[in-house]
């Protein structure tokens, strides 16, 4: 049996979490934002900016933490629920705004082709295409409740050690 941890180790090991989840999700959403921008999608750009948000919010509460305000740990449970709904009210959006004009853009003629080799229906395809859409979104919307209810519950969990932790200093 291990002893338990430390709680200077707990805020250690939170502090680390946080940057790197904070810092991942700046960068990852802030490249997706300037992608869009360069293609001239304004909505894909500003729901970019909206989630590097939430990257620069955890980020922010880790400085604080690391600086020894506990304030910090509000920021970083606060990072999580913005980020939860920023991304479940982008998926909600691209759920009620399906297009079919999108399988023309998704099935290559060689798709096309293939799948008529293969006796599909045009129709068929188009279902195929469509379900994949939803399909897409719904997987992403389940991941993102899953990963930030697992931070949010880190995050949480540990708030009285790094309480004593801070404390301490």
């Amino acid at each position: 049996m291990q002893p338990p941890v430390l709680p200077a180790a707990t805020l250690a090991r939170l502090l680390r979490l946080a940057r790197l989840d904070g810092t991942g999700v700046l960068a990852i959403a802030g490249a997706f934002a300037i992608g869009h921008a360069a293609m001239g999608e304004r909505g894909g750009a500003l729901i970019g900016l909206l989630v590097a948000g939430a990257g620069a919010v955890e980020l922010h509460g880790a400085s604080l933490l690391g600086r020894g305000n506990p304030r910090g740990l509000r920021w970083l449970v606060g990072s999580q629920l913005y980020l939860l709904a920023a991304i479940l009210g982008y998926v909600a959006l691209r759920l009620v705004s399906y297009d079919p004009a999108l399988i023309n853009l998704v099935l290559t003629d060689g798709m096309r082709q293939h799948y008529l080799d293969a006796g599909l229906h045009p129709e068929e395809m188009d279902l195929i295409v469509k379900w994949s859409y939803y399909l897409t979104y719904v997987i992403v919307g389940m991941l993102t409740v899953v990963y930030q209810g697992l931070m949010l519950r880190f995050y949480l969990r540990h708030w009285a050690d790094v309480q004593e932790a801070l404390d301490g200093n």
